[in-house]
């Protein structure tokens, strides 16, 4: 008895429309296109279909929007660590090198701190969009502790988003 693996939306469009949309993905899909396609409808006729239903007695789809609660923890707990253990560093840096400069241990040019501390805050800015993009975004997974294939599968979530709503443009 082996574990079937689960499809990673990085891989390719194929892969992309087996699997569960997010709730906070965009509403046009490629496999909404697609059924579009299938039927035979225009987006005019589509639009005007979506009107009638909801107009009519029978209940629209309900989907929910904003991102869920729980992934919004798992989120900021990760920015909260990937961003503030750098932050915190470079706000160390003018501390450590004034104790150093002002105790003569040590001469230390401007420059030097200057570009250390970038560096540092470089790294809280990066670990912003990392800590974003290394969350499980799906409610029911946690992930990984340093999220790294998680951070593939919304990588490519969020280019295939970039692609398709650069192609409605």
């Amino acid at each position: 008895m082996s574990a079937k693996p689960k499809p990673d939306a990085s891989k390719g469009s194929s892969d992309a429309s087996k699997r569960k949309a997010m709730p906070f993905e965009p509403r046009s899909t490629q496999t909404e296109k697609q059924n579009e396609k299938k039927s035979g409808k225009s987006a005019g006729q589509t639009a005007s279909a979506t009107k009638s239903n909801r107009t009519s007695k029978s209940k629209p789809k309900v989907r929910t929007e904003g991102i869920p609660e729980v992934v919004s923890r798992r989120m900021v707990k990760r920015v909260a660590l990937f961003c503030g253990i750098p932050t915190a560093l470079g706000m160390s840096t003018f501390i450590v090198s004034y104790l150093v400069v002002s105790n003569d241990w040590l001469q230390l040019p401007t420059y030097a701190v200057l570009l250390v501390s970038l560096l540092w805050f470089g790294l809280g800015v990066v670990g912003v969009s990392y800590g974003v993009l290394s969350a499980s975004w799906d409610e029911d997974t946690a992930g990984s502790w340093l999220g790294f294939s998680e951070f593939r599968t919304n990588w490519g979530r969020m280019t295939e988003a970039w692609r398709a709503n650069k192609k409605q443009e």
